[in-house]
């Protein structure tokens, strides 16, 4: 394969090697060179698929020194690739200033499509998915992290975070806090990989779940948090009293109630309340 002198942004897995597509392999086995976010955790990822393209090393700290060096590559007739260590490159990885400073020289820069964590995540969460937000990782620091919740604290869209196990706990006492202990909330961990899991409930729900079990403190994580309500618009819409009438002819009030929450997104406790008022 021969492919046309561009930077190439490649996706890479974020956790089963077969995520990797065929195009992507192709792609990388043809150009010059591959900018990695770290060689050495990339180099196993190529030599899997039998990948011998020359790397060099592509990270926050040399970034913006380094392009110009890239460009210089084009510049020789030399294709380029950019993977970062999982999922697609920009995405809460380095990349940003490299595509930025090509473009402006005037080469072209081709997407692949592939992998993403936030995208993946979503597409399995039960959480409304035509208007979401994605906001990376939460600062590290008590205040800042509070400062950016409480800026988020309105937003009606669906809000998606990246958070490392060490700050797992942290964060979400702070969206406990931010937030209220009643927001919907799925966490995702470990996606497409031996022990993915999906926890979904309430903010304090989750919470609780992770701080019983450390298994759930390790590994890569999404939280995904329902958008902001309206205290005034409370009344649930009759799709959902639909929903709860059907399921209540089935299930306990409180089952049925949980479950039409998860549907429609909406609080498990005012469908309860509500169904113990009415008389069907």
């Amino acid at each position: 394969m021969i492919v046309p002198v561009a930077l190439y942004i490649v996706p890479t897995p974020i956790g089963n090697l077969g995520d990797l597509t065929p195009r992507a392999v192709e792609v990388l086995s043809a150009v010059s060179l591959i900018a990695c976010e770290d060689t050495r955790h990339s180099g196993k990822l190529l030599s899997h698929f039998n990948i011998t393209t020359r790397t060099m090393a592509l990270h926050d700290h040399n970034e913006r020194a380094r392009a110009q060096w890239f460009i210089e590559k084009l510049q020789a007739g030399e294709s380029v690739a950019l993977i970062s260590d999982a999922g697609t490159p920009l995405i809460s990885d380095p990349g940003y200033h490299l595509v930025s400073q090509v473009r402006e020289a005037g080469f072209q820069v081709s997407p692949l499509p592939g992998a993403c964590a936030a995208i993946t995540a979503l597409s399995a969460s039960g959480l409304p998915s035509d208007r979401f937000s994605f906001e990376g990782f939460l600062p590290a620091k008590d205040k800042a992290r509070l400062d950016k919740l409480e800026s988020l604290k309105e937003d009606s869209r669906t809000l998606i975070f990246y958070e490392s196990p060490h700050r797992i706990l942290p964060s979400l006492a702070a969206l406990e806090q931010v937030f209220g202990a009643e927001r919907p909330m799925v966490m995702a961990r470990e996606l497409t990989k031996t022990f993915e899991t999906f926890l979904t409930g309430s903010i304090s729900e989750i919470r609780a779940q992770v701080e019983a079990d450390p298994n759930q403190q390790k590994g890569e994580i999404v939280l995904m948090c329902h958008g902001y309500t309206n205290a005034d618009d409370d009344a649930i819409p009759a799709k959902a009293l639909d929903t709860l009438k059907l399921l209540c002819t089935e299930l306990p009030l409180k089952k049925a109630a949980a479950l039409t929450a998860e549907i429609h997104g909406l609080k498990k406790n005012a469908l309860y309340k509500l169904g113990l008022e009415l008389d069907w």
